[in-house]
């Protein structure tokens, strides 16, 4: 590989593929569009923002070079919740999702000149009951407005948890595992 690329401004993928020993360089380009169809099912979001994600670079990259993008967000029903909007609705979505399970996908691409593949991991996610005072709380301190379903499961975020079924680190937002895999499919 010449260059290996993190399109992404998440200081836990930075994290994340730091740990892997990998040399990369992180390069995010303005204005990526993250809106997807109305009609797309919801288990399909995450994959798809992340392959609109890679999309802008095609052009940008050379022979060697590979392009990591990815995406994550929470599901409860048929609700797709992304990075809330402001204070409230963090609230919303925090009362959302309070003691109940829900899904938490992450999408991820890898593109090269000649190769894209893209895939998603699921993770059920359950909460426990959360009072009033803890979901404002959580949102005065810890400002949880750059995060899928307003909560990151690192630091205080991990007491909101009850149990998980599936990948740790694909509800901080990259399936290491699952990227090495797809990673040596594509011939790396």
């Amino acid at each position: 590989m010449k260059r290996i690329i993190l399109a992404s401004n998440s200081p836990r993928r930075r994290e994340l593929l730091g740990g892997l020993d990998l040399d990369f360089e992180v390069k995010v380009l303005p204005d990526i569009d993250e809106s997807y169809p109305d009609n797309l099912p919801a288990a399909e979001v995450a994959g798809y923002i992340s392959r609109e994600k890679a999309a802008p670079y095609r052009t940008l990259i050379g022979e060697g070079d590979l392009v990591i993008t990815a995406d994550t967000v929470v599901i409860v029903g048929d609700e797709v919740l992304g990075k809330p909007k402001d204070a409230e609705d963090a609230r919303r979505m925090l009362q959302l999702i309070s003691g109940r399970t829900h899904q938490v996908i992450t999408g991820v691409c890898l593109l090269t000149t000649d190769k894209e593949r893209a895939f998603s991991v699921t993770t059920d996610v359950t909460f426990k009951q959360l009072s009033e005072d803890e979901i404002t709380y959580y949102i005065e301190h810890y400002k949880p407005f750059d995060k899928a379903g307003a909560y990151g499961i690192q630091g205080y975020g991990r007491i909101l948890v009850e149990k998980i079924n599936g990948d740790y680190y694909s509800i901080m937002g990259f399936p290491i595992s699952n990227f090495l895999e797809n990673l040596r499919k594509i011939g790396y």
